[in-house]
């Protein structure tokens, strides 16, 4: 089996795992059902940046790059995060915070980041 067919596989896997704990989150704290969503898209991005730190160990010729990968992550699970902490808290400044501070800090570290 090729290193993209597992590493498929495995993310078909996580994305099962990632369901059921949104679903046993959903039936545990009794949270709205619509949360479900933003819950997901968080828990999404941070299997995207373990995939992240996977490439980066072992690199293949014509892929993304790690830092790509890990920059849609934090992207994923600062929508996510974001998302779910407007629906849980209705205040729309902690949502944007979020946003804005993964914003900068991928800012950031594409400015330092060395070839």
């Amino acid at each position: 089996m090729a290193e993209g067919e597992r590493r498929g596989m495995l993310s078909i896997g996580v994305f099962l795992i990632i369901l059921v704990i949104s679903i046993v989150l959903y039936a545990v704290i009794k949270f709205d059902w619509t949360l479900i969503v933003p819950l997901i898209l968080l828990l999404s991005g941070c299997w995207t940046m373990a995939l992240a730190g996977m490439r980066a160990s072992n690199p293949q010729k014509y892929e993304r790059g790690p830092f790509s990968t890990l920059a849609w992550g934090l992207l994923m699970t600062a929508l996510g995060g974001s998302w779910f902490l407007y629906a849980y808290t209705l205040n729309s400044l902690y949502a944007l915070a979020v946003i804005l501070l993964v914003l900068g800090v991928l800012a950031i570290v594409a400015a330092l980041r060395r070839k």
